[in-house]
């Protein structure tokens, strides 16, 4: 074991250690320039997910609503809650500013790679779409990259199916046990049977359960945090000034001012909306859409949601306390933004977040099961393949519940994501111009009057696009006419 790890710890500093952040840090700037800053562009397009219709009437069909909710779901969880007050108290209150800037700027990484998994997925056996970066390395790098794509699936499977999701189950029970005293061991065989339910359905049952779980979780949680903004809004203006004093190094809250801000809104801000690691693109890829950048822009909208929206609510209700005093040690982390809810509204705060908790992270369980069970298929289409995968994670779930010490059995986890995104930055890279000509054919067709821009493979000869998975395609169209 203490060799093993010490290989993880050297796979964790080459990529998160120093090269990574900067790393999608520039190719985020670089997409988003060259793209002609399209995540701003369009951005009064992502609202209309919210109530559009689906744009199918088959049932069997992931929409692009649905779509969204799983990889909100999948991009809010302890990061929102957690990793927001650890920011905060390493960073300052400017940390909150670059987490900021780093979901914008992300909002375009994340559009590109959503782009792509969309444009070369594929139609499963059973009727669904599947698709992701390793599938679009294949069919749009060609077989000679498919070491890499094996790479890609493999670290997806160890890093969030097993890895993640036995954290996730660790967090739910701490939390469960810490405020309501509910014993670990029950809190795990509950959620282990919940997530064989879930997992036991598929994708189509991890949509639905997502359709009702995020709004709610959302809602609630997005609404607590604008009650205690009210109470306190003659104090947030003066908010304001010291995320953005601290950020630009007017101030300095904490040791290493600016520079500590700065490195700890990146990191914490790029942990939480996944922008760029390659995860949430397999779960654009299930989407029902017209074109591929319609679901590119679906997803951009989902790290706006994640960062923008949702720990813009734990960084108010922290700063907006008097919980959190810059430099001070002790209290961080979950605790810190449990303590500063109680200070704001009451005890029963306590129970509120702690159900919150509960949602985000049983939505990130099946988030990552998904994200799993689409490596795998990528790899076997064997069913055994699959039913051992998901008795697997149930058991994974179950035992970060109930054995808190097992979970340093997963410090391969983050390694693993690092690996997971070099793999998936160094494939937009190469691929970046075929995105670039979707979204031009995009554009084109708004420009041109057309409300819901269709893709018509026919367009793009050149690319291995599945014409099966593109059912509207005009070309498609005059074929079956």
């Amino acid at each position: 074991m203490g060799f093993l790890d010490s290989i993880f710890n050297v796979i964790n500093d080459l990529t998160w250690g120093w090269a990574l952040v900067p790393f999608l840090v520039v190719l985020g700037v670089f997409f988003t320039i060259a793209s002609g800053f399209v995540q701003f562009r369009f951005f009064r397009r992502m609202f209309n997910v919210l109530t559009a219709s689906s744009e199918t009437d088959d049932p069997t069909k992931i929409s692009a609503r649905e779509a969204l909710l799983v990889s909100v779901g999948g991009r809010v969880g302890g990061g929102n809650i957690a990793g927001v007050a650890v920011a905060i108290t390493a960073g300052g209150p400017g940390a909150v500013f670059w987490m900021w800037a780093i979901a914008l700027v992300g909002m375009c990484s994340a559009l590109i790679e959503a782009t792509l998994a969309q444009a070369y997925k594929r139609t499963s056996p059973e009727g669904d779409y599947r698709g992701g970066p390793a599938r679009a390395i294949i069919h749009g790098l060609g077989e000679n990259y498919r070491w890499l794509a094996v790479i890609y699936s493999v670290c997806l499977i160890a890093s969030f199916a097993i890895g993640f999701n036995a954290f996730q189950g660790n967090t739910v029970a701490g939390a469960a046990q810490d405020s309501m005293g509910i014993p670990r061991i029950a809190t795990g065989a509950v959620l282990a049977v919940l997530t064989g339910l879930i997992v036991y359905g598929g994708i189509h049952r991890i949509a639905k359960a997502a359709d009702v779980i995020i709004p709610v979780m959302a809602i609630g949680y997005i609404g607590m945090a604008l009650l205690i903004i009210l109470l306190n809004i003659t104090s947030l203006p003066g908010v304001i000034w010291d995320i953005v004093a601290n950020a630009l190094g007017f101030r300095e809250a904490v040791a290493g001012g600016m520079g500590a801000a700065i490195a700890q809104g990146l990191r914490r801000g790029l942990f939480s909306n996944e922008a760029g690691l390659g995860s949430a693109p397999n779960v654009a890829a299930t989407a029902y859409n017209l074109h591929p950048v319609s679901q590119g822009i679906t997803q951009s909208f989902s790290v706006f949601i994640d960062t923008i929206i949702i720990c813009s609510c734990t960084a108010f209700v922290i700063l907006l306390g008097d919980v959190y005093v810059p430099g001070a040690e002790g209290v961080d982390g979950v605790s810190l933004t449990q303590q500063s809810m109680v200070s704001h509204v009451g005890g029963w705060a306590q129970y509120f977040l702690t159900f919150a908790i509960l949602l985000f992270s049983f939505s990130s369980i099946m988030y990552n099961y998904y994200l799993g069970e689409n490596a795998l298929s990528f790899m076997t289409e064997k069913p055994m393949a699959l039913h051992i995968l998901r008795i697997v994670i149930i058991g994974i779930v179950f035992l970060g519940a109930t054995a808190p010490a097992a979970t340093a059995v997963f410090s391969f986890s983050d390694p693993m994501m690092g690996i997971l995104a070099v793999v998936n930055l160094l494939a937009l890279m190469m691929l970046f111009p075929i995105a670039l000509r979707l979204i031009k054919d995009f554009r084109d067709q708004v420009s041109a009057g057309v409300a819901k821009p269709v893709f018509d493979p026919a367009k793009f000869p050149d690319l291995d696009v599945d014409v099966t998975a593109w059912p509207d395609a005009p070309s498609a169209a005059r074929a079956a006419g």
